[in-house]
């Protein structure tokens, strides 16, 4: 399977133009024969805007949420749709299962070749210090996996990569590739880099960390968007401008690293 990271460039507060970015990069993507594009997170609306969250929230029936559908569907590919921030109340007028009946959620959605919704993450961490996030959203509490390509493909959002818990818990449910959409910033660059390796270390999985490429008032985001094989080896990785990050993943190779290196067997509770 070929998957593509679209480490994009971000305009605050305008959600147009950002997904104008993203169908572009889509596009490109699906020329270069990609199966899954994997989005960042917040994309749509900069994770730093803070101020333009509850003007841009939506349920996930949606326009935003609507058009990142079409673009799946259009040029046939997997979507990890970045996130986008979800009014929880809409999506609950509108049948669907939320963790709550009001506030907004940072949300991730999977959806298939054909364009449909096959999954969604809802954020568990929410990032306090310094940041409005903890403050504006309400946490997830359900793990989202969805079967693609060959793969048993787990989603994580940023923050999440600090608590391995999480990641421990999709390996359990059989997770061969992490999917992690971010908006990591600068400085911490040795943070961002080891933490999504050794979550592909220590669960023997693949790890696909995409990060956005991009500037706000008080943050820059770092790029650096990388795929890690089961070994913790980087397969394909960027800088810190808007790129995308090709590579291709082997279902077998995790069977052959877990049947070689079975230190999931030996865990102990």
């Amino acid at each position: 399977m070929r998957i593509a990271l679209a480490q994009l460039d971000q305009t605050p507060g305008d959600v147009s133009r950002n997904l104008d970015r993203a169908a572009t990069a889509i596009g490109d993507a699906a020329a270069r024969g990609a199966d899954l594009v994997v989005l960042p997170e917040l994309f749509t609306v900069g994770f730093f805007a803070f101020e333009s969250y509850a003007r841009v929230a939506e349920g996930l029936d949606g326009p935003t949420f609507a058009r990142l559908s079409e673009m799946a569907a259009d040029h046939g590919v997997g979507l990890l749709a970045g996130s986008h921030v979800e009014d929880l109340e809409a999506s609950a007028d509108a049948g669907l299962d939320v963790p709550a009946n009001e506030g907004f959620a940072n949300t991730c959605v999977f959806y298939g070749r054909d364009g449909r919704r096959r999954a969604v993450y809802r954020k568990h961490h929410l990032f306090g210090y310094e940041s409005a996030e903890a403050r504006l959203l309400t946490a997830g509490e359900r793990l989202s996996v969805v079967d693609f390509e060959g793969f048993t493909v787990g989603m994580s959002t940023c923050y999440d990569l600090r608590f391995p818990e999480l990641y421990r818990r999709l390996a359990d449910r059989g997770v061969t590739l992490v999917c992690v959409p971010s908006a990591w910033p600068y400085p911490r660059v040795e943070h961002w880099e080891t933490l999504a390796r050794a979550r592909a270390i220590e669960n023997l999985a693949y790890v696909a960390a995409t990060n956005g490429a991009a500037e706000f008032e008080d943050a820059t985001l770092l790029g650096r968007s990388t795929v890690y094989d089961p070994w913790g080896t980087t397969l394909a990785s960027a800088g810190d401008d808007p790129t995308l990050v090709v590579a291709d993943l082997d279902p077998e190779r995790i069977e052959a690293v877990r049947e070689e290196f079975p230190a999931l067997r030996d865990r102990r509770d």
